[in-house]
């Protein structure tokens, strides 16, 4: 049996590493030192990608990178990371190729399937996203500046995916039905569309309210666990809503965001639906899941146990619920280790392969 290039211990070790850098350049800190993993000019050369991804992705602002930095910092410590692994046998692992195709919505948006990857001991073939391929490539050659044995676990893939033995694919509805196709032949976990819902029962306090504003803004909302639904009691104060959600008015400064939020109010009112707006969002009463950006649907409900048999009808398009039940209000961009997409747990599949 092939072992890993690198062992388990120095895997999780490098990675803690990358963890630390990242809450570094997140928090906008100067050059740390050689603690960090890398030489001052490595650092601001990093600091530098950063900087320039929003002329590569209108999307990608430098307060939506360091968001996500600070996110990954805080799972990826050696605790963290020792403690999720332990539930799984990476030690026993013979090295396959793993196909992984990404998605570029938001920043580094495809980490954990390069993270669980790598740490089960496999080669990734990496093929990112045009929207997001030079964070994923500058923070992998921090990985290949502490060892350069990662050189032969990673391996980027420009042109169609070859040599995999299982693939993990992320994309949208449509490219979903052509990656089931393609890849029949080789085990493999295909993502499609999800959003998530938020469910408020009316007792919520203030501070719940704000970080709910957090959920449905985080990333401009591209996100798969953005709050794209809200379900609101039958009197729930709509007042409530817009007063928590006003300190994110400067949104609107944003071309791309404003822009949909012009094309979308337009189009609305074209068709003379119902509609409340504050500047910066759309409200509006409408039963599907997915709201466009700038937009956010809303239902009301009299009982929340059949409201939950009825989300429970479509819950293969739900990333998350956000309640006082469920995802706290303020944690749906901030997702543990262990919460997988679409609820398939990565792990479990690359160490069964």
């Amino acid at each position: 049996m092939l072992k890993a290039v690198l062992e388990s211990e120095e895997r999780i070790m490098h990675f803690q590493v990358l963890g630390k850098l990242m809450g570094h350049l997140a928090q906008e800190k100067a050059w740390p030192g050689y603690a960090c993993g890398l030489g001052k000019e490595e650092y601001e050369a990093l600091e530098a990608v950063i900087q320039s991804q929003i002329h590569r992705n209108g999307w990608f602002t430098v307060k939506e990178i360091r968001r996500s930095l600070n996110a990954w910092s805080v799972e990826l410590t050696s605790e963290n990371l020792k403690a999720w692994t332990s539930k799984y046998p990476i030690d026993s692992q013979s090295p396959k190729k793993i196909g992984l195709i990404m998605a570029g919505n938001i920043p580094l948006v495809g980490f954990h399937d390069l993270l669980s990857t790598l740490l089960c001991g496999h080669i990734a073939l990496v093929k990112t996203s045009s929207n997001d391929d030079q964070l994923i490539r500058s923070f992998i050659k921090v990985l290949i500046m502490q060892d350069e044995r990662w050189n032969e676990m990673i391996h980027w893939q420009d042109g169609p995916m070859k040599g995999h033995v299982a693939v993990i694919a992320t994309g949208s509805n449509n490219t979903s039905r052509y990656f089931e196709q393609y890849f029949a032949n080789v085990p493999h976990i295909i993502r499609k569309n999800r959003t998530a819902v938020a469910i408020l029962d009316g007792t919520e306090t203030e501070e719940e309210m704000a970080s709910l504003a957090e959920d449905i803004f985080a990333y401009f909302g591209l996100g798969c666990r953005n709050v794209t639904k809200l379900y609101l009691p039958m009197d729930f104060d709509l007042d409530r809503f817009f007063k928590a959600i006003f300190p994110y008015n400067r949104i609107a400064e944003h071309n791309k965001y404003a822009n949909n939020y012009d094309y979308h109010k337009a189009l609305y009112l074209l068709n003379e639906d119902d509609l409340l707006e504050n500047g910066f969002l759309l409200l509006k009463e409408d039963r599907s899941l997915h709201s466009p950006v700038a937009c956010m649907f809303f239902e009301r409900y009299a009982d929340e146990g059949t409201l939950r048999k009825e989300l429970e009808t479509v819950k293969e398009q739900i990333q998350c619920i956000v309640s006082k039940k469920d995802v706290p209000f303020g944690e749906a961009q901030k997702p543990g280790l262990t919460d997988y997409a679409d609820g398939e747990d990565t792990m479990n599949f690359l160490c069964g392969l």
